[in-house]
């Protein structure tokens, strides 16, 4: 192994790739995609207006119209050579799916033509059995449906020299159980559109959408193929499980925003002409703060497409990546010591009047209606913080939630020193009522100072979980990895059903006598009062904020068995059957299936520790072991004194003393997993691998590893070390 270590390194030179300029980027953009000008060029007047019905007003194509619209899809996808399609879903592993079938079909006389009808357009059935259900379909009850989605278009897929017409599905059961992340996610836009528009209508009652917007931020690392493939752990898991950290790590800070490398660089430029051409708005790139990591970052959509982009934008760049010999992590931490990567989710709403709801307003109206969303959001944080940690937990994020700038697994808010004022003037009001006298509390002067609250004014907590930054909130504890399905449905729903309670309220204010203007002040104001304990502006990384946190009853929940726990209490349950996201059984389904995948990610990685060690890393330091033997055995028959090699025996009792820790650590780590596995109940499983396994094994073992790293001569070292993996490019 040691061999294909040094080799890589000999490769480095021999690893670059030419990438063709583009003129203009919107000389590519939506080339792959049928948007709907494309649809206008393809359908007939009827068909484009069915089309456009579903996308705007979410209503059904009928079957005669279905059939019409997927001879255009073939049409326009055959212009450009496509010969197959597939229903795209992204079930429940975290990944999207794939199943292709071609336009080629024989006639009953066996005359052979290509078509594509309505009905496979609209619907199939992948079957897809072997895809995690937590129980709702038993295996010889596996039947499995795709139903179109016609809110996010269709797109054609370019492999190498192959094409694909791609069609955005959700993926659900026999029965209509959800099995997917797309399905939940359009139940919870749907459900915060009513209630949003709801509240708008207050203000404005020519709003009749609200659509919810996400820009989320990817970062990554990338790193030489041939390093990466010489180390199993990253081949197997996406992280190290061992690696001494080097000499020089993130502590000078020049990788961030610094030039970045010629060849990360040509590897940049071909990702994001496929992404262009897939309609993904890409808008900026850069390095990031630890070396090998990098960002980018697209610019708001619809938050449907948006994470449907994402998705894509994640394969695309892995498959690309193996065309300048680079391999993507993004894992939440591949490398201990240094930052872990995250994916920001950029989250507002925006109206079909062209207003963002979480952009203060320039007039006491506007103010008052910005006001209410942004305090409605802050008591759905506070109330639900339980579900927001449970929809961004995963064996990934458990590395990474805490450490090197990621936010504590602390669920808090940073709204900023301007807007605390003013939550602060709506909470020293006199008296539990308003009276029409103090109307002047509509202006508050807030017309005077929101304004005036630009993006560059609100300073951004790099340690706050959940962060107002000008016109938006910030979600900055979801992992690299993750799907922005979960959290976006999470957040998306538990705003529905504060803005519900919130309208109930203030409607019984009003049915009372009370002013409209003056009734929704004082409920922002109590919803305000309500969620102060979440405010936090200071330092996240603090062992005082702990200490602070606890004391004003904010949970701490560091591990994601744990976590997970709040998907399935009885508070929950009753907030998805209300909104219609989830039944019972299907949050029950769903919180087995995040166990079962938390369960088998830790358990992959314990064997390939385990692996490693018995394997690369002891034989190795064994060697080594055996070469100070006998230079000890050397100097001594030669007649020197044994003070000429006390340096040598020293140095071979340490190695000895960490090469039997590491094998009874393993042993032992072994019957734990037995142990674990024995245990039939989910949550106690993943509790055991968490706390018996992970928990007094990983840490323990990968001390006494890369103390050999820096012990074994280096030559004889078999894993790629961090400082070639991240700065060898």
């Amino acid at each position: 192994m040691n061999s294909l270590r040094f080799n890589a390194i000999g490769n480095l030179t021999n690893s670059s790739v030419n990438v063709a300029a583009t003129a203009k980027i919107t000389g590519v953009f939506n080339e792959n995609v049928f948007t709907l000008a494309t649809a206008r060029q393809y359908l007939s007047d009827e068909a484009y207006k069915s089309l456009i019905a579903s996308v705007k007003s979410g209503k059904k194509i009928d079957r005669s119209m279905g059939n019409q619209i997927a001879n255009g899809l073939r049409a326009w996808a055959e212009s450009k050579g496509v010969t197959h399609f597939t229903h795209w879903f992204q079930p429940l592993t975290g990944l999207s799916a794939e199943k292709h079938d071609s336009f080629f079909t024989l006639k009953g006389d066996g005359t052979p033509i290509e078509e594509f009808e309505g009905g496979a357009l609209i619907q199939q059935e992948p079957d897809a059995s072997s895809f995690p259900n937590g129980g709702l379909r038993a295996t010889f009850e596996a039947r499995g449906y795709t139903a179109w989605d016609p809110s996010s278009p269709a797109f054609i897929m370019e492999i190498g020299e192959g094409k694909t017409l791609c069609i955005p599905t959700i993926f659900i059961s026999y029965t209509g159980e959800s099995l997917d992340t797309k399905t939940p996610l359009i139940k919870a836009l749907v459900a915060l559109d009513k209630a949003a528009v709801d509240v708008c209508q207050y203000f404005d009652k020519n709003i009749t959408k609200v659509t919810a917007t996400l820009g989320w931020e990817q970062e990554y690392f990338v790193v030489d193929a041939g390093l990466a493939n010489a180390r199993p752990d990253l081949t197997l898991t996406g992280r190290t499980v061992f690696g001494h950290a080097p000499a020089k790590g993130q502590q000078l800070e020049d990788h961030y925003f610094g030039a970045i490398p010629e060849r990360v660089y040509a590897f940049m430029r071909d990702f994001e002409q496929e992404s262009y051409k897939l309609g993904i708005p890409l808008r900026t790139r850069h390095n990031e703060v630890a070396p090998a990591q990098f960002e980018c970052a697209p610019i708001f959509e619809e938050a449907n497409l948006a994470v449907d982009h994402n998705t894509l934008l994640m394969d695309i760049m892995t498959r690309v990546a193996k065309r300048h010999n680079l391999i993507v992590l993004l894992h939440e931490k591949p490398f201990a010591g240094i930052n872990g990567s995250g994916k920001h989710n950029n989250w507002s709403m925006g109206t079909d009047t062209g207003v963002n709801l979480l952009a203060p307003g320039k007039t006491p109206k506007t103010n008052l209606m910005f006001l209410t969303f942004f305090v409605n959001a802050i008591k759905a944080v506070h109330d639900y913080a339980d579900l927001l940690r449970a929809c961004i937990a995963s064996a990934g994020n458990d590395h990474r939630l805490g450490a090197n700038e990621a936010p504590p697994a602390i669920i808090s808010i940073f709204i900023g020193e301007y807007l605390t004022k003013v939550l602060e003037e709506v909470e020293k009001r006199v008296g539990d009522k308003f009276d029409e006298q103090d109307e002047a509390i509509l202006k508050l002067d807030i017309h005077k100072s929101i304004p005036e609250l630009m993006l560059d004014n609100t300073d951004r907590n790099r340690t706050s979980p959940f962060a107002f930054t000008g016109n938006k909130f910030e979600f900055r504890a979801v992992g690299s990895a993750a799907n922005c399905a979960g959290p976006m449905m999470v957040l998306n729903t538990i705003m529905a059903q504060t803005l519900t309670e919130f309208k109930s309220e203030v409607d019984a204010l009003i049915d009372k006598g009370e002013k409209k203007e003056v009734a929704i002040m004082e409920v922002i104001k109590k919803y305000s009062v309500a969620s102060k304990a979440s405010l936090f502006e200071g330092d996240g990384y603090s062992e005082a904020w702990e200490k602070e946190a606890a004391k004003r009853g904010l949970a701490n929940v560091k591990t994601t068995p744990e976590a997970l726990d709040a998907f399935v209490t009885e508070k929950s349950k009753a907030l998805f059957e209300a909104n219609h996201i989830f039944t019972h059984p299907e949050l029950e389904a769903r919180h087995e299936i995040m166990l079962e995948d938390y369960i088998k990610k830790v358990q992959i990685e314990a064997r390939v520790m385990g692996d490693l060690a018995s394997t690369l890393v002891l034989p190795a330091a064994i060697k080594y072991q055996n070469t100070l033997i006998k230079n000890i055995v050397g100097l001594k028959d030669a007649g020197l004194p044994e003070k000429a090699f006390a340096n040598q025996k020293q140095i071979l009792e340490k190695l000895s003393e960490h090469i039997n820790i590491i094998s009874d650590n393993v042993e032992e780590m072994i019957e734990a997993r037995k142990a674990a596995n024995n245990l039939s109940d989910a949550r106690k499983k993943a509790i055991a691998y968490c706390d018996e396994v992970k928990g007094k094994y990983f840490d323990a073992i990968r001390y006494h590893v890369d103390k050999l790293e820096l012990m074994v001569e280096d030559s004889q070292w078999p894993l790629p070390k961090y400082r070639e993996l991240l700065f060898l490019r």
